[in-house]
């Protein structure tokens, strides 16, 4: 029996990418040879990556001016790339602190320039997001987590600035639509929203590139990726092909709307009982609570223990929270079915009703 997988990374995938991914291991479209074993540069695999790119530029309306990459190290690799791209030595950069991938975004950036953090939520646990700042008019660009997996908040609103955006989304991407117009660079993990680990989504603007005085080692320079079409080297082929099925099933479903509307049910569910059952709270501001990792604590602490092994007994896996905050994560991405998230539910009645 499939369980009930909330976990925040890697996480759920949809059931049919799964079988058709699980097909192609062995032999792709009978072609008698598997996605694990063929060339990154034969036509089969090139017509994929070029499937995957292209499915991005249309779920989220992206233009020519920006280039789709697929790329390896992680989000957190772009924690550096972004600044050592885009920031020149005496250049600086904005970035706004609403949690711990946030601050590792900062942490290497300082490296290649200065940088003015402009707000942090950090003063009361990142359980809200700052919503008046101002950033310097010099600044190159303003860095933004657009969803914090760790602490559970959001950005539902872009902050109102005139600078491009920057915006590591890899826990949010494809969950809603996006302005594209207001970023210069987004870049996520693939293992939340997109596809397996080990492959990482950049979306970037070309005339971002190239303003840099540094030089740029070959490998870490976006513009070597664009002009190969991520197969500068050799790309991670079956994690990008698993990307391609999940987009794939994004569009069969009706896109990135359709995916909002989805996810806000299912948020909206579980964030009801949170608030109505005395047993547990929801640390974060209402306001910027996250649709796709919904954080939460019991309120008697001696029965945490207790209440995850009801959860282990219902089939739910990854509920725990993460260990610099405790308590629970409910992680809820698109592939995430609503009846999931109605077993979990019920499961915090039955343990109210039982230990109130």
């Amino acid at each position: 029996m499939k369980k009930h997988n909330f976990s925040s990374g890697p996480a759920i995938l949809p059931a049919s990418v799964m079988e058709e991914a699980a097909k192609a291991v062995v032999d792709l479209d009978g072609i008698g040879l598997s996605i694990l074993e063929m060339s990154h540069r034969s036509k089969e695999f090139t017509a994929i990556l070029n499937e995957a790119v292209s499915l991005v530029h249309e779920l989220l309306e992206i233009s020519d001016d920006y280039s789709v990459l697929y790329l390896t190290g992680g989000a957190s690799s772009q924690f550096y790339m972004t600044a050592l791209n885009l920031l020149d030595d005496n250049e600086t950069a904005a970035y706004l602190d609403t949690g711990a991938w946030s601050v590792k975004a900062i942490k290497e950036a300082v490296n290649f320039g200065a940088v003015e953090v402009v707000a942090s939520s950090k003063d009361k646990n990142y359980t809200y997001v700052p919503k008046s700042f101002t950033t310097p008019s010099h600044a190159k660009y303003l860095h933004i987590t657009s969803n914090n997996t760790i602490y559970g908040n959001q950005i539902h609103r872009l902050p109102d600035v005139d600078l491009p955006i920057v915006a590591d989304m890899s826990s949010d991407i494809f969950s809603k639509k996006v302005d594209i117009k207001r970023y210069g660079l987004i870049y996520a993990g693939a293992q939340k929203n997109l596809g397996p680990a080990g492959t990482t989504l950049v979306i970037v603007r070309k005339d971002m590139l190239g303003k840099v005085q540094r030089t740029i080692p070959t490998m870490l320079d976006y513009r070597t990726h664009i002009k190969k079409n991520s197969a500068f080297n050799t790309p991670p082929v079956f994690p990008i092909y698993v990307c391609m099925l999940t987009l794939r099933w994004l569009k069969a479903q009706g896109g990135v709307a359709v995916m909002n509307e989805k996810n806000s049910v299912k948020a909206d569910l579980l964030y009801k009982e949170i608030d109505d059952n005395p047993f547990f709270t929801g640390p974060v501001a209402k306001e910027d609570r996250s649709i796709m990792n919904c954080v939460f604590t019991i309120n008697n602490k001696d029965l945490e223990g207790e209440f995850l092994k009801w959860c282990e007994a219902a089939d739910i896996s990854g509920i725990k929270g993460h260990r610099s905050v405790g308590g629970f994560r409910a992680s809820m991405y698109n592939a995430m079915p609503i009846d999931s998230t109605k077993v979990l539910v019920n499961v915090m009645q039955e343990f109210a009703k039982k230990f109130g």
